[in-house]
């Protein structure tokens, strides 16, 4: 290889005037360091100049963005691109109290600007991942945030009760976009009844828990759910889980994902205005509210946007599939957009859309 390059698991990382196996020009290597040491000393100016702290209920982060569940694995794996401690809080994988093997494949099919997956909620149960996950992941220095699903009341009541008391836990995300058993398998997020009854079960099996209620967007009223998870002691509401979507292989004929009806959720930049709006319409019914704003954020643009409508902070997903650093490199774009307007705290710019 070419003198003064540095072989890593990836390959060589070429010198500057090297000429990679490709034929590219290590000159081109060069001038991205030179842009990326530009984009660090700029970010360097204006850091300290943008207040990014904002409260989640209860909870005080140091930023608003943090990770979509289901995107950023169960414990540190992102560890390995930026400091997880960096962002406002890490969102795990959706847990239940048992194992839970997931879906069949295929799980995921890209779909125009989106993503549809049908992973199926696979995880090692949360006994497995306090024991395993969690002591790294909160060696970390990140926030941590616990998502949670059942398919009975009870299942949540049980995941409820193994977080109750359990150090290094910042609150927990009860997903009740899943599906509910007791209920001919309808969403319990479609139900302002049911996911009332969820959000009461958690708060009562572990009271020292702030609770985060992600909701779906596919209701009638998602105001009406919100209000129904506020009033059973939600400090807040994710919006919004993905939208249900299917893609068909017009070939074989049949679905293109594994999963029994063969659908699946679609998320990713083509559900980013569906979660503009529902936050939009959640600020305005409930302007106390705290809202998280999660869909289709690969930007800092994006969360503005979202910020905008109404959101107290974001969360990153599909945005990491593509790139592990986006949600660090989010809140950095997030920041200086901040800077470049004029606006000194992230909190100012709350639901300014509505006027």
């Amino acid at each position: 290889m070419t003198s003064g390059g540095t072989v890593t698991s990836e390959g060589a990382v070429p010198s500057e005037g090297a000429v990679t196996s490709e034929g590219a020009v290590g000159g081109r290597w060069a001038r991205h360091r030179v842009a990326e040491r530009v984009r660090g000393a700029w970010h360097a100016v204006t850091a300290g100049d943008v207040d990014l702290s904002v409260s989640v209920g209860s909870v005080a982060l140091p930023n608003p963005v943090m990770t979509a569940s289901g995107t950023a694995g169960h414990g540190d794996e992102l560890q390995a691109y930026f400091p997880l401690g960096d962002l406002g809080a890490v969102v795990v994988k959706s847990l239940s109290v048992a194992p839970w093997p997931g879906n069949r494949a295929p799980r995921v099919h890209q779909s125009g600007t989106g993503m549809i997956n049908s992973v199926g909620l696979q995880g090692p149960g949360i006994g497995a991942w306090l024991d395993h996950d969690l002591p790294a992941l909160a060696a970390t220095g990140a926030r941590v945030v616990v998502s949670i699903w059942g398919q009975r009341v009870e299942d949540f009541a049980k995941a409820a009760a193994e977080l109750s008391g359990v150090p290094g836990i910042t609150a927990v995300e009860v997903n009740v976009s899943c599906p509910n058993l007791e209920d001919r398998r309808r969403m319990f997020a479609h139900s302002p009844s049911a996911t009332a009854e969820v959000v009461a079960a958690v708060g009562e099996h572990c009271p020292g828990l702030p609770r985060w209620a992600k909701l779906s967007p596919t209701v009638a009223d998602l105001a009406e759910v919100a209000g129904a998870a506020l009033g059973a002691g939600a400090e807040a509401v994710t919006l919004v889980n993905t939208v249900l979507a299917m893609a068909i292989d017009i070939e074989r004929r049949r679905p293109v994902l594994g999963s029994g009806p063969g659908g699946g959720g679609l998320s990713g930049p083509a559900v980013h205005p569906v979660a503009v709006r529902a936050v939009f319409d959640v600020r305005a019914a409930h302007p106390d509210a705290t809202v998280i704003g999660v869909g289709g954020v690969m930007s800092g643009r994006d969360a503005v946007e979202l910020i905008m409508a109404g959101a107290d902070a974001v969360q990153v997903g599909t945005a990491t599939f593509r790139d592990p650093r986006a949600p660090v490199r989010i809140l950095r774009e997030l920041e200086t957009w901040c800077a470049d307007h004029g606006v000194r705290r992230v909190r100012e710019l709350r639901g300014v859309a509505h006027g």
